[in-house]
């Protein structure tokens, strides 16, 4: 029996396949990564590009158009489904963490630098524990979403902070530099001109929580080696011998 598993084990890629070509990478270790199912909406079935120095964490989920740039963190139970809006792409150095969900809506797009997106991400962007990112919506450089806030039907530009409950949705643009209050909700251009400047405290904060993040990018690929379970659990492959 443990011959077999780890024969069934070894047999597992490490690399995503797009057209029948491995384009990486070697340290995805969620079991839950592949092209979104073809629908009448949605024709085409296409893979996630990946770049081999992201790390998607155990039990997280991408799903079609997804493209995920350099030395990305996925934490634990992620979902990134591109199976109705679509295409998705996440910045270099940004981290997701546990329990944010990213989906969109058929043909709601974006545009950025003259391509269009359900969802864009940029750089440096953190989006806290239990959020929701919801297309169409473009998220700029170094943006910070709290825990369990929602942005769905905005563009929210570069260096926002938005606290933990609060909700920006509604066609709105959050102008460069805004803070949204704990537990707000941002539905009109109006309300969104009106807010104020985030403060420096928060402004120190979000460089933190970028830091510590694209660490853990390489650290846990470190810690867990090069084995993808079909359960979804990564582990070292000495922790499947047993005598």
């Amino acid at each position: 029996m443990r011959d077999r598993h780890l024969k069934e084990v070894n047999n597992i890629s490490n690399f995503i396949f797009c057209n029948n070509e491995p384009i990486g990478p070697t340290n995805s270790y969620s079991y839950f990564i592949g092209a979104n199912p073809p629908t009448s909406f949605n024709k085409v079935s296409v893979y996630p590009q990946i770049d081999k120095t992201a790390f998607i964490g155990p039990f997280s989920s991408v799903i079609g158009d997804v493209r995920i740039d350099k030395e990305v963190f996925l934490a634990s139970n992620v979902v990134l489904r591109a199976d109705e809006g679509t295409p998705f792409y996440i910045g270099y150095k940004t981290n997701i963490q546990d329990g944010v969900i990213l989906h969109g809506l058929e043909h709601a797009q974006l545009t950025v630098d003259n391509k269009k997106y359900s969802i864009y991400i940029g750089s440096e962007v953190s989006i806290a524990h239990g959020a929701i990112i919801h297309g169409p919506c473009v998220i700029g450089d170094k943006v910070f979403v709290g825990f369990k806030a929602i942005v769905f039907d905005a563009i929210v530009e570069e260096g926002c902070y938005i606290e933990l409950g609060a909700i920006v949705t509604g066609g709105v643009r959050i102008p460069p530099g805004r803070y949204v209050p704990v537990g707000e909700i941002i539905d009109t251009q109006e309300k969104a001109n009106k807010l104020s400047r985030v403060p420096q405290s928060k402004e120190e904060f979000a460089k933190k929580v970028v830091k510590v993040n694209t660490e853990f990018a390489n650290s846990y690929s470190l810690k867990y080696g090069g084995t993808r379970c079909s359960c979804g659990l990564c582990c070292d492959n000495n922790t499947l011998i047993h005598d």
